[in-house]
C-alpha cells in the first residue's frame, strides 16, 4: 500500500525538497496552506493521508474524529496547543512533535530582548533624533539605565529553552532564579540554578523571561496580580506563547509604571490585530514571533520531520511521541 503524507500549512518558501525525498521512498506527498480555513476544507485535503504534518492549523476533537486513515500526526514545532492530544489518543493516532527544534534560537532571541530592555536599545533612537535636532545631547527621557552585572534573572520554565538561557547568561554575572514545578528534585540539582516559588521569583527578579507551554495552569499566569508583584524597575520577556500573559493587564501595568518595560515575541492571536492593547502601550518592544527563526533551525526541523515520516513508512516509531500509550504493541 502506498503511503500518503500531507502538510496542512507551512512557513517555508516551498517544500520541494520534501517532495523529492519522499518520492525516492515511494511516498505520496502534498502540501497546502490551510491556516484559517474551515474544518471542511482541511478535511477535504487530509482525509486520504496516513501521515499529516501540521504547523498552525487547529486540530480539535471534531476534526480528529473524522480522520479515518491518519495513523501519524506530526506537529511542526515545539508547542502543540493547537492539537487535541487526547482526541488523537482516542482515535489511535500517534502524535509526534519536535521538542528540540529552535532551542538555541529562541534562547538567543530571549537573551537579545533582555539585553535590548536593559540597554534600552530600541528606546534610544528618539533620544538620538531629538538630540541631533537640538544639536546637544539630552538623555533625560532615556535614563535610568542599570548595569546587568549583579542583577537577578528569573526564568519561568527551565526546560530545554529556559535551560539554554540560563547556560548562556551564567557568564554575565547575573543571579539566576528559576520556577518550574514540573522538574524532579534530581533535575533541579543538575540545573545549577536556585529554584524558588513563582511569587518570590517575580518579587526579586530584575528581568523575568517566560519559557513554559500553554496549559490550563499557565494561561494568564502573568496577570494584573502577578505583574503587581514585580519591581517597578523590572522587565518582562515572553518568547514562549502569547496566552501565558494577559495582554490587557500588561498594557495597563506598562501605562501605570507597575514595571519598567516588556519585550514580547508571541501573541494570543497571530498576527495580532491592529487594535491589540500592546500596540499602544509605552516601553514595550514587539517582535513578530521570530524567536524560532534561523536558517539552521529551519533545516533541522525539516530533516527531523522527514525522518519521522520515513520511520513510519518503515513500520517504526516517530522520534518524539507525546501520547506513547498509543504505541503499545508497536515496534520502536
Amino acid at each position: 500500500m502506498k503511503i500518503h503524507a500531507v502538510v496542512t500549512d507551512y512557513i517555508e518558501d516551498n517544500l520541494d525538497w520534501e517532495a523529492a525525498e519522499l518520492a525516492k521512498a515511494g511516498i505520496g506527498f502534498a502540501a497546502h496552506q490551510l491556516k484559517f480555513k474551515p474544518e471542511a476544507d482541511v478535511l477535504a485535503k487530509v482525509a486520504g493521508a496516513e501521515v499529516i504534518v501540521v504547523n498552525m492549523v487547529k486540530f480539535d476533537a471534531s476534526l480528529i474524529a473524522k480522520l479515518d486513515r491518519c495513523k501519524l500526526l506530526i506537529r511542526h514545532g515545539i508547542g502543540y496547543d493547537n492539537v487535541d492530544v487526547a482526541a488523537c489518543t482516542r482515535k489511535g493516532i500517534v502524535f509526534a512533535y519536535q521538542p528540540d527544534y529552535c532551542v538555541e534560537d529562541v534562547a538567543e532571541h530571549a537573551i537579545a530582548l533582555v539585553f535590548a530592555c536593559a540597554r534600552k536599545v530600541v528606546w534610544s533612537r528618539p533620544t538620538l533624533d531629538a538630540s541631533s535636532a537640538r544639536g546637544q545631547w539630552d538623555f533625560s527621557k532615556l535614563f535610568p539605565i542599570y548595569r546587568m552585572d549583579g542583577k537577578t534573572l528569573g526564568i519561568v520554565g527551565l526546560g530545554r529553552i529556559g535551560g539554554a538561557v540560563a547556560r548562556k547568561l551564567r557568564s554575565f554575572g547575573m543571579r539566576i532564579l528559576a520556577f518550574d514545578p514540573c522538574l524532579s528534585e534530581e533535575q533541579k540539582k543538575e540545573a545549577g540554578v536556585a529554584f524558588v516559588g513563582l511569587e518570590q521569583l517575580l518579587k526579586e527578579s530584575d528581568y523575568v523571561t517566560l519559557h513554559t507551554p500553554v496549559t490550563a495552569e499557565t494561561r494568564h499566569l502573568i496577570n494584573a496580580r502577578t505583574l503587581g508583584l514585580m519591581k517597578p524597575t523590572a522587565y518582562l520577556v515572553n518568547t514562549a506563547r502569547g496566552p501565558i500573559v494577559d495582554a490587557e493587564a500588561l498594557a495597563a501595568a506598562l501605562r501605570a509604571g507597575t514595571i519598567a518595560g516588556a519585550a514580547i515575541d508571541v501573541f494570543d492571536v497571530e498576527p495580532p490585530p491592529t487594535a491589540h492593547p500592546l500596540f499602544g502601550a509605552p516601553n514595550v518592544i514587539l517582535t513578530p514571533h521570530i524567536g524560532w527563526a534561523s536558517e539552521e533551525a529551519g533545516w533541522e526541523i525539516r530533516k527531523s520531520i522527514l525522518a519521522d515520516i520515513l520511520a513510519f513508512a518503515q513500520g517504526k516509531t516517530a522520534r518524539c511521541v507525546v501520547n506513547k500509550e498509543v504505541l503499545k504493541g508497536k515496534p520502536s
